[in-house]
């Protein structure tokens, strides 16, 4: 039975291929516009994104509106077979606005207003704003909502930051209020009694400030959940008269790699379809390991966010020009860098920008059509050539992930880790932890979900934990059933530490978990970036591995309370004490890992086993060599199997069953399969 959610839009049933489109940047020359029809078709691209930062060309004076130029370029789309996310341009204010009602600018944490410029520079909660966007939007709505070119509104862009205005100061206070109740409450929650900190009046609460308060954590944390919230409440301002002209057309607003300062697993709780903006570093080093298990992670990421396909909404088809080395994508990288998004469960694929701009700030980031203006250049090649195999891979579409593993991910212990002040202020690098246990499984063609607390788990066989310091009671009850119900966690140091405010467990840690993993962890030591530690595999241990692994910044001094030891420590004054263990509890496992292993190797015996005992589904039961990662996407019929080099160098891999064809060619394939430096290969089989 096939196994399939709807595409995003039903006007484009196919794989969405295109570019953020700014024909408002041309207007002085619609030669132009007639040619970039002609490019968009040769290029094989059937949507753009329109209008992003086009309010002072929408709306050049305040109530002077100019819709005559994008309803020509909605009009042509439609008469040549283009389709167009619209774009709200709240993203960035005309002058006229900040001239005339400052207050829309954001004022930063040492309290000083803005001036006019840059883009994301508008308070959020501010009425005038609000009142602005709500016009404009409307008037988009009212004469698009309809319109047989749109398939859905690109609202806003990249929305990140705050404000810390008086408008923002009352919200935040609305905020806490409503969620404390009492500033006995409050005070409670934020241990305010340290330092003297305790608030005798609502008005006493403020935001964050370099020049006041930071060192209440709790206070921090719950500055960082209002930000979001009120993002999130303008998003669905921006959204409402979107939804009251037409309620079927999607909304989405793209977010970003890895962002931190919003929590993207709330703000996808408001949009119809994910959409996100990767640009890797690519050809950083010789193999693109690194890298491609960082990317594949956050599509991992915004695909598990909503369990169904999600958007590329910007890449580059060639360089960028805000990284530190603008670096030319090598000949197939394109190609490889795209159908990794697609293997993850992308179902468009497309870039910033379709034409380089002349001038400002992004004139030399990478473009499908490039500053000479024609077709004859290797990018622009590169992307009609992929749009050629993404027109041939439409029966993908809608295909989901059979996920069996699952890493969880949660924002605000993030946030919580990240300003802990200790055990290592010099870098916890808890982003980075959580892409190098994940690794292990990318390596071995795990599909994999990346998970919140608060999500199921009883579709999964193997769930990771890395550094769960803010741990929720319910969700250690949750990851407590899940093993006492057979499923296998690997949970690491610094987990179970304190609670949804920031306090501590008086219980021990790992708190909730505590009982679950068989072990009390009594000390954690930061270890200076010199310092180097060890630990030991137990001769005839249950996993059946051996060796020693070189341990590095953290190392966690537990007891071992039912739980059995599999490695001890090397070195030091707790040499011989228990680094690693597994507890069997109810029909699962509990394993706990008590310090951070340097070494690569470790993470791939190790999880290589759980995968094995837990049963985990691997994409393709083959040998897959170092950089290279098979992927799977499935409508429960058939199974495609992408197989990706990010080796550096050409390679082959064997094939342990028969019954694949390719899936561009529909050749059969068997025995070995060769692969070219940043190569990919599409299998399809038969489930």
């Amino acid at each position: 039975m096939e196994k399939k959610v709807p595409p995003i839009s039903s006007k484009l049933p196919v794989f969405m291929h295109g570019a953020d489109y700014n024909p408002d940047q041309w207007l002085h020359d619609p030669k132009v516009f007639e040619e970039d029809i002609r490019l968009m078709k040769l290029a094989h691209c059937n949507v753009m994104a329109v209008g992003i930062f086009s309010w002072a060309t929408l709306e050049p004076a305040e109530g002077e509106f100019n819709f005559e130029w994008l309803d020509h370029v909605l009009d042509t789309f439609a008469g040549n077979g283009l389709y167009a996310w619209l774009a709200t341009p709240s993203g960035a204010r005309p002058a006229w606005m900040s001239q005339k009602y400052p207050e829309v600018l954001r004022v930063q944490a040492n309290r000083t207003r803005n001036l006019h410029g840059f883009r994301h520079n508008h308070c959020f909660t501010s009425p005038v704003y609000r009142e602005k966007v709500a016009i404009m939007n409307s008037k988009l709505a009212e004469r698009y909502a309809s319109h047989p070119a749109v398939v859905g509104w690109h609202i806003s862009n990249e929305f990140g930051g705050d404000c810390h205005c008086d408008y923002c100061q009352d919200a935040f206070r609305a905020w806490v209020k409503r969620k404390y109740g009492t500033l006995e409450a409050l005070n409670r929650a934020w241990w305010t009694t340290f330092w003297s900190h305790t608030y005798t009046d609502w008005s006493q609460v403020e935001s964050p400030a370099p020049h006041g308060e930071t060192q209440v954590h709790g206070q921090n944390l719950d500055w960082k959940r209002f930000v979001t919230d009120q993002t999130i409440d303008f998003y669905k301002h921006e959204i409402a008269p979107l939804k009251a002209a037409n309620a079927d057309l999607p909304c989405t607003t793209n977010m970003m790699d890895l962002f931190y300062d919003l929590d993207y697993r709330k703000f996808a709780e408001v949009l119809d379809v994910i959409s996100w903006d990767a640009y890797p570093t690519w050809h950083e080093a010789a193999s693109e390991g690194n890298i491609a298990s960082w990317f594949a992670f956050n599509h991992d990421l915004f695909r598990t966010l909503k369990q169904k396909p999600f958007m590329l909404m910007e890449s580059t088809p060639s360089l960028t020009n805000w990284q530190p080395v603008s670096k030319l994508k090598r000949p197939g990288m394109h190609r490889l860098s795209s159908l990794q998004a697609v293997a993850h469960g992308s179902d468009t694929v497309q870039y910033f920008q379709w034409r380089k701009s002349r001038g400002s700030s992004e004139k030399f980031h990478g473009a499908v059509v490039d500053h000479v203006g024609h077709e004859h250049t290797r990018v622009f090649k590169d992307v009609s050539s992929l749009g050629e195999t993404l027109a041939g891979l439409t029966e993908v579409i809608g295909t989901t992930v059979p996920a069996e593993a699952a890493i969880l991910f949660d924002w605000d212990n993030r946030w919580a880790v990240n300003d802990a002040q200790g055990p290592r202020n010099g870098g916890i690098h808890y982003e980075k932890t959580v892409v190098q246990h994940y690794r292990a499984l990318w390596e071995q063609g795990v599909p994999t979900d990346i998970i919140g607390s608060e999500d199921d788990l009883s579709k999964y066989k193997l769930l990771l934990v890395p550094m769960a310091y803010l741990l929720r009671e319910e969700a250690g009850a949750r990851i407590e059933q899940f093993v006492r119900d057979g499923g296998t966690v690997a949970v690491t140091y610094w987990s179970g530490v304190v609670n949804e405010n920031d306090l501590c467990y008086l219980n021990g840690f790992p708190g909730p978990l505590r009982s679950t993993l068989g072990i009390w962890a009594e000390e954690i030591e930061g270890l200076h970036d010199h310092d180097r530690n060890g630990i030991v595999l137990q001769a005839g241990n249950a996993l059946g591995l051996d060796g020693s692994y070189q341990v590095h910044e953290l190392c966690e001094l537990i007891h071992a309370e039912g739980a059995d030891v599999l490695a001890v420590y090397e070195d030091d004054f707790y040499a011989g004490r228990p680094a690693l263990t597994v507890h069997a509890f109810g029909k699962g496992k509990a394993y706990y890992l008590a310090a951070r292993v340097s070494d690569p190797a470790f993470y791939d015996a190790f999880y290589g086993r759980l995968i094995k005992d837990a049963g985990v589904r691997r994409a393709i039961d083959a040998e897959l060599p170092a950089g290279v990662t098979a992927q799977l996407r499935s409508d429960g019929a058939s199974d495609y199997v992408f197989i990706l080099n990010f080796s550096g160098a050409a390679c082959e891999i064997g094939l342990n069953q028969a019954g694949y064809v390719d899936a561009e060619t529909g050749e059969t394939v068997s025995g070995r399969v060769e692969l070219q430096q940043h190569g990919v290969r599409i299998l399809k089989r038969k489930v």
